[in-house]
């Protein structure tokens, strides 16, 4: 997770992953990518798998590739629900 943190600067997303991500969870930010950074910074684990992050909070799971720092997607994490 240091990693991820570290190069928290980094982390960005395309427009229509935006649109993704505030369809996934419902949310009404005008800024998703300040958004998903506070989400990392809260991160309950984080898990490099391949050649992507999984970041964990209690309502969320982010999915960001490691090599670009790309948020690719986001969705409710409903195994904790």
């Amino acid at each position: 997770m240091k990693e991820l943190t570290k190069h928290i600067d980094k982390i960005h997303t395309t427009p229509l992953g935006a649109v993704r991500i505030k369809k996934n969870l419902g949310i009404e930010t005008d800024n998703v990518i300040e958004w998903c950074k506070t989400m990392i910074n809260n991160a309950k684990n984080t898990i490099k798998k391949g050649k992507n992050w999984y970041v964990y909070t209690d309502d969320v799971i982010l999915t960001v590739n490691a090599h670009s720092y790309t948020i690719i997607t986001a969705h409710k994490n409903v195994s904790l629900t």
